[in-house]
């Protein structure tokens, strides 16, 4: 059953996100209020639209919040895994069961780090810059070292065979 819940609210929602399915709200409700002069704009009238309106209303909050709940879940399934599979910092995963107050803490220690590598790219910055304006290759080369040849391996005696 729940299978066959979540195909008809899925459906439900996205047929309710139309230009079709906005176009026949709008055509009921311009016939409602076409037939106001008929029924004498009486209170049955009314009543009409307004249960109708507040039935359809009622049931669209669960089917598209049913919704919305398998997305948001999907979503964060699938972030949990890129960060499980990258070399992102792993306390990530899980964040959305924190609460606020971990949620904050934990956002402005990633503001911190988005601060100290603003500060580090500037400092990389002002340095290329430096080092052009004095005429040096902006990336400094690395200077290769040729490896000293390896001299026959002396062996050692042992302090015992002394």
């Amino acid at each position: 059953m729940e299978k066959q819940f979540a195909k008809f609210a899925s459906a439900t929602a996205k047929a309710a996100g139309t230009p079709v399915a906005f176009l026949l709200c709008m055509l009921s409700v311009i016939v409602w209020a076409a037939t106001g002069p008929i029924f004498k704009f009486s209170e049955t009238w009314q009543l009409v639209i307004n249960t109708g309106t507040t039935i359809v209303t009622f049931l669209m909050v669960f089917l598209i919040q049913n919704s919305q709940n398998r997305d948001g879940q999907a979503i964060q399934t699938k972030l949990d895994e890129l960060i499980r599979a990258s070399d992102a910092q792993n306390e990530f995963m899980g964040i959305e069961h924190l609460t606020d107050k971990e949620l904050d803490l934990l956002h402005n220690k990633c503001e911190r780090a988005a601060r100290e590598s603003a500060r580090v790219l500037a400092r990389a910055a002002a340095e290329k810059k430096a080092r052009r304006a004095a005429g040096l290759p902006a990336k400094p080369t690395k200077v290769q070292v040729k490896p000293k040849a390896n001299p026959a391996p002396t062996r050692r005696r042992s302090k015992a065979a002394s």
